[in-house]
């Protein structure tokens, strides 16, 4: 069975090869994270916003060559590449599924406190670096200087929202005097 999902949110640091979007179920609360490559997430960012590019990418390829021969796409079922599926879909504003097996594998809920407590730690090691490697560009002259203010707003906000996810996890192991 197909569980119906949404794009959430997409994490572009810019900074890695790594970035993050997160689908949502749509009648439920489940939600869970993708790591794709940078640009797959500018693709499935700029797709979403409507914005054109100058050549047409892969995703652009496979959207005009369907359209053209009079099809369209009914729906992404993530059981594929996931990015690829997303920028494919967004480019149609196509309903996101997520195949039931698939969201059972990535959602294990950990079975003991230990593993859970592990899962908080490795989280905060992850939101560690990202802070830091958004920090640093925010410092750097240079990027303020060239990057489009757009950019730079988005780098504080995405910045802002690490951190009070770092403090709300590390409140929690303080609680638990794991700190």
């Amino acid at each position: 069975m197909d569980v119906p999902m949404e794009l959430a949110r997409i994490l572009i640091t810019e900074l890695g090869d790594q970035q993050v979007i997160f689908l949502r179920e749509k009648d439920g609360d489940r939600s869970f994270p993708i790591m794709i490559g940078i640009s797959e997430a500018l693709a499935i960012d700029r797709r979403l916003k409507g914005q054109e590019t100058p050549r047409p990418m892969t995703h652009d390829l496979l959207a005009n060559v369907i359209e053209r021969l009079g099809g369209h796409v009914e729906k992404i079922v993530i059981d594929s590449r996931p990015s690829d599926a997303i920028a494919l879909g967004a480019a149609f504003n196509t309903p996101i599924f997520v195949a039931e097996h698939v969201l059972q594998n990535v959602l294990h809920e950990p079975s003991t406190k230990e593993e859970r407590i592990e899962l908080l730690r490795q989280r905060l090691l992850v939101l560690d670096q990202m802070i830091q490697e958004i920090d640093r560009r925010l410092q750097d002259d240079e990027f303020l200087d060239n990057a489009p203010p757009a950019i730079i707003q988005e780098h504080r906000r995405q910045i802002e929202e690490m951190r009070r996810e770092h403090e709300a996890i590390d409140r929690v192991l303080r609680k638990l005097g794991l700190d």
